[in-house]
């Protein structure tokens, strides 16, 4: 590994924050401390306007709207959650690892490369699903409803706004996704709000206004997007670029086709075996867990870049460090939020729904021990692909897929939706453990060899 430390002004010498010039030991720790909050508050709060966005348009929807066209939606959000993890895979995670990593001092016209590509795979995709959409209508007009039609006119755009949160990340600058996300969140919400007051709001307008909100987000941060800028020569610097983008991406690729199992597969068995009404409900308690998740995502957006960052340098024991600390705080917060819900799921079921939802209660409560479950496998997950192990990742996501179809489905087909909570609980488990048993023998193998040169040294 090439051991440099990263050159963007401002930051400190191991990359992570952005510090001031320290007048002594004591000040310099406290400036890290205060960085790393910093960092941490931006990126929550990132995380809960873009994400927070989206769930007031479900909860909209599922409070003005029938339960069974909920579900339609759910469905249809389920298969762009699906196209999401593939752009993911493709763009998203190669970008990441490498911008922080083997490219950092190249980033801004690697940004750049990375901007074009983005827009034409998104492009692509959205003329994709449309065609789909004018196929359905002419030979199963049934399928063909109007929210997958504005699912295909959106995706793009959907997809667009999560590639220039993550640039922002890849500069470490989280204040400006959360200024990003926010832009997006006041724009929906009065859209929104315009759409509830003149009975406009459907499956198809929810996706409309959400592409709406990412683009005038856009429009308020265009001058901020990393790579604006930049020379069009990246891929003259490093003319063997797209050889190790695919080798990387191609694991990552792999692993979205079966990551979706462990969650959206479970949408998709309640669908195919019970009923859309169902998913609505499978749907509405998963939303209540949701948010835990997102702090999750918001942990991880800040942590992987600084993980790819110091194994690129050499440094596999800050990362381990950095590992350590991050399960510890995962299996923390999320004991926290098991133990909140449970107490308060059947309120909480009635305040967000009306009551549409209320005999749910029981199984939310236990619905919550699945991020608990997730904990510790979500820092292992980030720090394999920071040491560019994605093949560990999509073999954690098979072994979960797996017990989604050989458990999940006779669950569902027994037990119901109570069936799809239990196989989510089983599937996490195997996802956790399967990511655990990858990571160990990195873990201990480094910590021995810097043993082994501690006593040489000595």
């Amino acid at each position: 590994m090439v051991s440099t430390s990263v050159t963007q002004p401002g930051l400190a010498p191991d990359g992570d924050v952005p510090l001031p010039e320290p007048q002594s030991g004591e000040v310099k720790t406290a400036g890290v401390l205060a960085g790393r909050a910093r960092l941490v508050a931006y990126s929550i709060a990132d995380q809960a306007f873009a994400v927070g966005g989206m769930f007031l348009a479900n909860v909209a929807l599922a409070r003005v709207r029938s339960k069974e066209e909920y579900g339609a939606f759910a469905l249809c959000y389920s298969v762009y959650t699906f196209l999401a993890g593939l752009h993911n895979a493709i763009i998203l995670e190669p970008f990441t690892v490498f911008g922080s990593g083997r490219y950092h001092q190249k980033f801004q016209s690697y940004a750049r490369l990375m901007r074009r590509r983005n827009a034409a795979l998104c492009a692509g995709l959205s003329v994709v699903l449309l065609f789909v959409w004018l196929m359905l209508r002419w030979i199963a007009p049934q399928f063909a409803l109007p929210v997958f039609l504005g699912m295909a006119l959106t995706s793009g755009v959907l997809m667009t706004g999560t590639f220039i949160r993550r640039a922002f990340y890849i500069e470490r600058r989280p204040d400006l996704a959360a200024g990003f996300s926010i832009s997006f969140v006041i724009a929906l919400g009065i859209l929104l709000a315009l759409a509830i007051r003149n009975h406009w709001l459907t499956g198809f307008t929810t996706f409309t206004i959400a592409a709406l909100g990412w683009s005038a987000a856009a429009l308020v941060m265009r001058k901020a997007v990393p790579g604006r800028d930049a020379p069009q020569n990246f891929h003259k610097i490093e003319t063997g670029y797209w050889s190790e983008h695919w080798k990387y991406s191609r694991w990552v690729l792999a692993t979205a086709f079966v990551f979706q199992l462990m969650t959206q597969g479970y949408y998709w068995l309640v669908a195919g075996f019970l009923s859309v009404k169902d998913l609505a409900g499978l749907r509405a308690m998963h939303l209540l867990v949701t948010p835990v998740d997102q702090l999750f995502i918001a942990f991880t957006l800040l942590i992987l870049p600084m993980m790819a960052h110091r194994y690129a340098t050499g440094q596999p024991g800050a990362l381990i460090s950095l590992w350590a600390k991050y399960s510890l705080l995962f299996l923390a917060i999320t004991a926290a939020f098991a133990l909140a819900v449970r107490a308060v799921s059947l309120p909480l079921l009635h305040f967000i729904y009306g009551g549409k939802f209320d005999e749910l209660s029981r199984l939310l409560a236990l619905l919550v021990f699945v991020p608990l479950i997730m904990g510790v496998g979500n820092a292992t997950n980030a720090a394999l692909k920071a040491i560019e192990r994605p093949s560990a990742v999509f073999y954690a996501y098979v072994a979960s897929g797996l017990v989604t179809f050989l458990a999940g489905t006779p669950l569902v087909i027994r037990y119901g939706v109570r069936g799809a909570v239990y196989g989510m609980l089983l599937s996490a488990a195997a996802y956790t453990l399967m990511l655990l048993a990858s990571w160990l023998p990195f873990r201990f193998r480094t910590a021995g060899q810097s043993r082994t040169k501690e006593v040489i040294s000595c």
